[in-house]
């Protein structure tokens, strides 16, 4: 008796139609967000600097023209550095926030004032949003640093450079009113300018600061220059 084969139809493809669906969706998934981080990547680095650098000019136009009307203004003053460009001009403005930050040097609020005894505490960003310390690590021991305000001039001479000392941000004493890691409650007696690197595109824990001792102070009003000891 010769037994009968039944007929062989064509092979069965596995049901891969989900899996390969959703390799797939996960693989444009994946291309979207690596586009995605580099979009970021480019706004923080030209984007923001580009935003920034267009504010700072704005506040600087503004701090003029109230200090051309007798008028203190807003702000703080103008920031110069000789070491990060004879052209090198930064408006500062008050307070540590992010928007503060994104405009210029920001100036902590609850420190001295320009020329103040104690501790006149400024931070910039040195990537992304202007740039402003984008230079800090060039700063040399005895190069000066200059605030103007309305009335004056106050020129301060560093003490270290822009690479000898790096903090955790954690680290409370930079903002001190005197600026010293030994020095927690002391009273300040004489006045002192602390810069610091703040947060960057990464948020790297490391803070670098320098801190200078006001060596002059020059009244603009009358021209007098004062030599402080």
């Amino acid at each position: 008796m010769t037994a009968t084969l039944a007929p062989v139809g064509p092979p069965q493809r596995p049901r891969s139609g989900p899996v390969r669906r959703a390799v797939f969706v996960l693989g444009i998934a994946m291309i979207l967000a690596g586009v995605g981080f580099l979009l970021y990547c480019a706004w923080q680095y030209y984007g923001t600097n580009i935003v920034s650098k267009q504010k700072q000019a704005e506040i600087k136009q503004s701090i003029a023209t109230n200090w051309d009307n007798g008028i203190d203004g807003k702000d703080v003053g103008l920031l110069r550095v000789k070491r990060f460009g004879a052209d090198y001009e930064a408006p500062i403005v008050r307070g540590f926030s992010d928007k503060a930050l994104s405009e210029g040097v920001g100036w902590d609020t609850k420190g001295a004032e320009p020329g103040e005894i104690g501790n006149f505490a400024v931070a910039a960003h040195r990537v992304t949003h202007g740039e402003p310390f984008a230079k800090f690590p060039d700063l040399r021991k005895g190069d000066e640093v200059v605030v103007e305000t309305r009335t004056k001039i106050f020129t301060y001479q560093l003490r270290q450079g822009g690479k000898d000392i790096t903090v955790d941000f954690s680290v409370g004493w930079p903002l001190q009113r005197v600026p010293d890691p030994d020095a927690a409650g002391e009273r300040p007696k004489k006045a002192v300018i602390t810069l610091l690197t703040c947060s960057e595109l990464f948020h790297t824990r490391n803070r670098s600061v320098v801190i200078g001792d006001l060596v002059s102070e020059k009244d603009k009003r009358t021209g007098k220059t004062t030599t402080v000891r």
